[in-house]
């Protein structure tokens, strides 16, 4: 119901746009993204089944891959569906309340990927540094524990934006939401009212997360390389450096881009609105899309079971070929 010419009030239905300035090319952007949607849904999928079924990868390290690549695939589903929706069949329309649910969940995702990031660098921390209590100290219930714990926080720390969001304001000056996919701040600017509590708190999940989790990274880094550099051998320096590796790269390709992403919105106001639609588009989705490529390749075990699942595949499509050129035979 409009209240007044420049103002909406409590509105059901909220318009997204996509890219703004690259209207008429969104259906051929859609393309890549699908395809990184795809790669990414069966990359962590095959990670989660491959873990799940091989017993000697029911460790704490591949636990916490596991739930990475859990988040990973909700994350990336949580905007591609609308995001390819918008770009190719022109269906820019969201309800309010799951445009904010889409927001709750995915900036909830981000900050799970982050405590799980934390969690992985903590445990190559004991590993590397406190190996003989390792086993000890990641047991399988405290592993648990942290997955819980790291979510619970996720959950609970973003929960009140969708409640400020939602009490706060009942009118808005536009309905029509400038990006691709429900974004905290991109919700807030719609309202026709005082948003500095809503930043503010915004601003202060970014800290409480990542803040946090990139310090307690960092430290624990600081001290697997001191670690790693007094061994005496460099053998046992190289093999504890390559348990790192895949972690390392996951953990700079993640903090790289949302440190980029979140100067280019505050600092970048010359840059042209569609780069940063564009780039906080990317940022979702190319975490997700990496994340399993990293850890196939740079860790031996999952090298080795994709492998084997590709070989299986490929005898199981070679007997079915050759049955069904079979039963053609007769008949010719």
């Amino acid at each position: 119901m409009l209240f007044s010419n420049i103002t909406v009030f409590m509105p059901s239905v909220l318009m997204l746009i996509g890219i703004p300035g690259l209207e008429s090319v969104q259906c051929w952007i859609g393309i890549p993204f699908c395809a990184m949607y795809l790669i990414a849904m069966i990359g962590n999928a095959l990670l989660l089944v491959i873990i799940r079924s091989e017993r000697s990868l029911h460790q704490p390290m591949y636990i916490f891959l596991a739930m990475l690549g859990a988040t990973d695939i909700v994350l990336a589903t949580s905007i591609m569906p609308k995001m390819l929706g918008v770009f190719w069949f022109h269906l820019p329309d969201i309800n309010f309340d799951c445009c904010l649910f889409q927001m709750w969940l995915i900036h909830t995702s981000q900050a799970i990927e982050s405590g799980i990031l934390l969690a992985m660098a903590l445990d190559r921390y004991v590993a590397i540094c406190y190996p003989l209590r390792h086993a000890t100290i990641f047991t399988t219930q405290l592993v648990t524990q942290i997955g819980a714990a790291v979510t619970l926080r996720a959950a609970i720390l973003v929960a009140p934006c969708l409640v400020l969001i939602k009490c706060r304001f009942q009118f808005y000056h536009t309905t029509v939401i400038s990006h691709s996919y429900c974004e905290h701040m991109a919700i807030v600017k719609l309202a026709a009212g005082n948003v500095r509590v809503n930043k503010i708190y915004g601003l202060f999940v970014a800290l409480t997360v990542a803040g946090v989790d990139l310090t307690f990274i960092t430290l624990s880094y600081i001290q697997i390389f001191i670690t790693v550099f007094n061994l005496p051998q460099k053998e046992a320096r190289l093999k504890a450096f390559n348990t790192c590796v895949a972690h390392i790269c996951v953990f700079l390709q993640f903090y790289l881009l949302a440190l980029f992403t979140s100067l280019t919105h505050r600092f970048g106001s010359h840059i042209p609105q569609w780069i940063h639609i564009l780039f906080s588009s990317f940022y979702l989705l190319v975490p997700p899309f990496l994340n399993p490529l990293v850890y196939g390749i740079k860790t031996k075990q999952i090298r080795i079971n994709v492998v084997k699942i590709c070989c299986s595949f490929y005898s199981v499509l070679s007997s079915l070929c050759n049955i069904v050129i079979f039963q053609e035979k007769p008949q010719q």
